[in-house]
């Protein structure tokens, strides 16, 4: 209990110290160029385009991007909506989820954030290019003493500001309907790059989170490090040192018992944007790319920010007492189902076993209510429309 104490004793300095400092690590102003594109000529795939465009300078070095993008196979004269979309570890840029993207009607860039490229256009496997920029995800922690603007999160950021700004600098693409979305390491960079570049529209973190010293499968790797370098390490790259900045609509996508993002860190992060915020945790969701960027509810929420699409419900207020909980909610489309997930655990998130039981709609207050399990420990509510969406109260633990 008192290495958890000093851990949040510790977060809550970070985070202070860096809002009161009020400045990024980023030039927004020189992100905001489009970036020279160069192509990609051997790569080829249906649907979609291989490109690589400039980054910033590594150790002195050029670097170049690698991405996929693609356009909507009907497009007319209209300018459509768009989306960057950014991989998570072990991942890069993958034309499938461009392709998934333009389907539904959207422009969609997927870029690689690791200074690699995918082993060919059909592999889901990377392999490192000439002009790459620093390897990310585990080895970031590693990069804290080399120069801020060498290490992986600071190159990440800024690629994907680009590719935003390469996006809006097509004529095909609306500038003022651009999301992002992002996957694991994904959602932790989107999360970050939603806060400091305020052009996106909306943003979908899946699985990543900030809080990371306090409570990730990560833990151990900041306790090697050493109290010094995790407090470096957390001041620059945690999400939640940005997130309070970002204006925009958020959608947050996870699972129940997430590998690497706990739902206590997931729950602190998701509190700190100062837009509209929607939830849908998912029992026991699986942790890959492609369980990542399947949900519906991702395509539900982009279209009611850029489209007038049909919201996804709204929860409006929860609240409990001993032996009852109930929630208040707004939604166009009809909620058919409604349940209480609950678990009788404590101790390691990703370890708790949870149950689900039916819960009551009233639809004349436009209220879910349940009563509680004996012996609960931690609850939220799912509502499910019928569309088949999936939203999610905040969980509460007792």
């Amino acid at each position: 209990m008192q290495n958890v104490l000093e851990r949040l004793t510790l977060f809550s300095v970070i985070v202070t110290a860096t809002f009161a400092c009020g400045a990024t690590p980023w030039n927004l102003k020189q992100l905001s160029n489009p970036p020279h594109v160069y192509p990609a000529v051997t790569f080829q795939a249906p649907g979609v385009r291989a490109l690589f465009f400039e980054g910033l300078p590594w150790r002195g070095n050029p670097t170049r991007v690698f991405a996929w993008y693609g356009v909507p196979s009907n497009a007319t004269a209209a300018r459509v909506p768009a989306i960057v979309l950014v991989h998570g570890g072990g991942g890069t840029a993958f034309a499938d989820w461009v392709r998934l993207w333009t389907a539904r009607g959207y422009a969609a860039i997927a870029l690689d954030t690791c200074g690699s490229m995918p082993i060919n256009p059909d592999s889901h496997q990377s392999r490192r290019h000439e002009f790459g920029g620093p390897p990310g995800w585990d080895a970031a922690f590693d990069q804290i003493d080399w120069a801020e603007n060498d290490q992986w999160t600071y190159h990440a950021i800024a690629d994907i500001v680009l590719a935003h700004s390469l996006l809006r600098s097509f004529p095909e693409v609306d500038p003022k309907r651009i999301g992002i979305t992002g996957i694991s390491w994904g959602g932790y960079l989107s999360s970050i790059a939603a806060s400091v570049d305020p052009r996106f529209r909306f943003a979908v973190p899946v699985y990543g989170c900030g809080f990371l010293g306090e409570d990730s499968l990560w833990v151990p790797t900041f306790q090697k490090l050493g109290r010094e370098k995790e407090k470096k390490w957390l001041e620059l790259w945690d999400p939640s040192v940005y997130l309070s900045r970002a204006k925009m609509p958020f959608l947050w996508v996870t699972g129940t018992n997430d590998i690497g993002y706990p739902l206590n860190s997931f729950q602190q992060t998701y509190r700190l944007p100062q837009g509209v915020r929607a939830l849908s945790v998912r029992l026991r969701m699986p942790h890959s790319h492609e369980d990542g960027w399947k949900p519906e509810e991702i395509f539900a929420f982009a279209n009611q920010v850029v489209n007038s699409g049909v919201r996804l419900p709204r929860v409006l207020s929860q609240a409990h007492d001993q032996q009852r909980a109930w929630m208040k909610f707004k939604s166009t489309s009809p909620v058919v189902r409604a349940e209480l997930l609950y678990t009788l655990d404590n101790g390691i998130w990703k370890d708790r076993h949870w149950l689900v039981i039916p819960a009551q709609i009233v639809t004349s207050k436009a209220m879910v209510q349940a009563t509680l399990p004996a012996g609960v420990r931690v609850f939220f509510f799912n509502l499910t429309d019928a569309r088949g969406l999936v939203v999610s109260s905040e969980h509460q633990a007792l």
